[in-house]
């Protein structure tokens, strides 16, 4: 069991093997992936390929984050957003709602990235 602070109180939870980080028994996260000590995956989340959750970063809801993406540095991912490819969210952004970030985007600062956003391609940031 773990409080992951969200309302619902503690849940059946387990250390990810990959990191050790917290994982809600009802999110779905690989083997392949890595979830950071102090990160946490809750909800319905999914997280898979050599996705990377680290730091304080938390992914929740029914996101998903998949392929080489790096989600750190007390960032979020949460709602029914979706982050794949090689993008990376970090140092405080939130990717939530519709949102989609793909390809190499980097999220970065006190960014938003909400509802039907889509933020992607080669050369893509947002800071």
């Amino acid at each position: 069991m773990y409080d992951f602070k969200d309302g619902n109180g503690p849940v059946a939870a387990h250390k990810h093997p990959n990191g050790g980080g917290w994982v809600a028994d009802t999110a779905y996260v690989a083997d392949s992936a890595f979830v950071g000590p102090a990160a946490c995956v809750f909800g319905y989340a999914w997280v898979y390929g050599n996705a990377q959750v680290f730091d304080t970063a938390w992914v929740y809801g029914d996101a998903q984050v998949f392929g080489n993406v790096k989600v750190s540095n007390n960032a979020s991912v949460f709602g029914d957003a979706m982050v794949y490819g090689n993008a990376q969210v970090f140092s405080d952004a939130m990717v939530y709602g519709n949102a989609i970030v793909y390809d190499n985007a980097q999220v970065s600062g006190n960014t938003i990235v909400s509802g039907d956003d889509l933020v992607g391609g080669t050369n893509s940031c947002a800071s």
